[in-house]
């Protein structure tokens, strides 16, 4: 009697899991507003972490998912829209709070031309983020027992889980990972959501034009997926994806990890795979119950133990 192989699809969170900003995002966007002219004293770091919080929860809740319904209704333009609007009303605020600490006129001001774009197009790559020291020795092991099982698995997918926008896929690839083509929409008879990533007809099904082993075989966004975490839903879509990708058939165990308990590992373990929760703080925290790991390698010994 022939068994079914047995497939792994291991996903993690993007955000603080795999890349973190470096520097700040605050101190980025300063050094960029001073790179275009905008003056050092009214823009500072400080001011534009104060006024980026509230406007960013603002926009979450005012237009959650980067818009995504509106989107689909023809009423918005999606996340580059959504990120511009958080871009500009940060500066505005900093700006208004220096003037009012000056006694100055608080006038709305235009940015300088390209202000925006160049700090969208800066997030969209590495010059915005940096890896973990870990990330490079974790992806090194998975692409070694992708091509020749691992364990009791037969086959080991890869995939990034995350509640973002579709620039998740360039900053990864700039940041020196190869990721394959497949996102949560594909499959689907619909028009392609606006967003910034500009796709190939590739996909890694196809091994007549891909020889390669990807790093990161399937990407699953909320904005794409139409859902965030924690819903179970987001989960759903990205091991319907999978089965797509390498076929139906398979005895399958899903497992996920991130830095964010609540919203990585509580959300995957009320989905029914194992989590693992992703903790990178000094402090050792003792949670009843919670598979905590405090480094992606850690994670490497224990899949291996699955049974």
């Amino acid at each position: 009697m022939t068994r079914n192989p047995r497939i792994l699809l291991l996903t993690l969170d993007a955000f603080e899991t795999i890349f973190h900003p470096h520097p700040s995002v605050p101190e980025q966007y300063a050094s960029a507003a001073h790179t275009f002219g905008l003056s050092t004293s009214a823009i500072t770091a400080e001011r534009l972490q104060t006024a980026f919080k509230p406007i960013y929860k603002a926009q979450c809740k005012a237009r959650p998912n980067y818009g995504r319904n509106e989107v689909i209704l023809g009423r918005y333009g999606g996340p580059k829209q959504w990120w511009e609007e958080i871009i500009r009303n940060s500066f505005s605020q900093a700006i208004a709070e220096h003037n009012a600490s000056n006694h100055s006129a608080s006038d709305p001001i235009d940015l300088p031309e390209g202000l925006v774009g160049h700090l969208l197009e800066r997030f969209s790559s590495k010059e915005g983020y940096t890896l973990y020291e870990d990330v490079g020795p974790f992806f090194s092991r998975m692409r070694a027992v992708k091509t020749k099982g691992w364990g009791p698995f037969d086959r080991v997918l890869v995939g990034v889980v995350s509640n973002s926008d579709d620039r998740v896929p360039a900053v990864l690839k700039s940041l020196g990972l190869r990721v394959g083509e497949w996102r949560a929409d594909e499959g689907v008879e619909s028009m392609r959501l606006p967003g910034f990533e500009e796709r190939s007809s590739l996909r890694d099904g196809d091994s007549s034009k891909n020889d390669d082993v990807n790093d990161v075989d399937l990407v699953i966004t909320s904005y794409e997926a139409g859902v965030e975490k924690p819903s179970p839903r987001i989960f759903e879509v990205a091991k319907r994806q999978a089965r797509a990708l390498v076929g139906p058939s398979g005895d399958w165990t899903c497992v996920h990890i991130g830095d964010d308990l609540e919203k990585d590992y509580q959300a995957a373990v009320g989905a029914g795979w194992d989590g693992f929760f992703l903790d990178r703080g000094n402090d050792v925290r003792t949670l009843d119950g919670v598979k905590v790991i405090r480094s992606l390698t850690d994670l490497i010994p224990v899949l291996e133990a699955y049974t």
